[in-house]
């Protein structure tokens, strides 16, 4: 009974920053990992970004040294700090939790569009 709602989405233009941000229902200290995932039209859902409940993080190789991710387990929240956007950034982005027990939660999504 968990709910993720993702917001900070919106119109960029190349080179610009967007600051996505992933809000819970409940805590998420108990969660083993939680990430980003993004889809794009016409491409499979792939994983952006990912942080363990320790604070390891993991990137995409087409994300390494523009995007960074956080986990803030005292409001509940996950965010994704996007820099030096691209174009083939443009997707609906996933806020994705995961517990010890593999049991998965998806946000509903928020899109990020970039152009100019």
């Amino acid at each position: 009974q968990v709910q993720l709602v993702e917001s900070g989405g919106g119109l960029v233009q190349p080179g610009g920053s967007l600051r996505l941000s992933c809000a819970a229902s409940r805590s998420i200290s108990n969660f083993a990992a939680m990430g980003w995932y993004r889809q794009a039209p016409g491409k499979e859902r792939e994983s952006v970004a990912d942080i363990s409940i320790g604070g390891r993080t993991k990137y995409a190789d087409s994300v390494k040294g523009r995007f960074t991710i956080s986990r803030d387990n005292a409001k509940n929240t996950v965010d994704l700090q996007m820099t030096s956007l691209r174009p083939e950034d443009t997707a609906i982005y996933y806020c994705y939790a995961k517990s010890l027990f593999s049991n998965e939660y998806w946000g509903q999504g928020t899109q990020v569009t970039v152009s100019s």
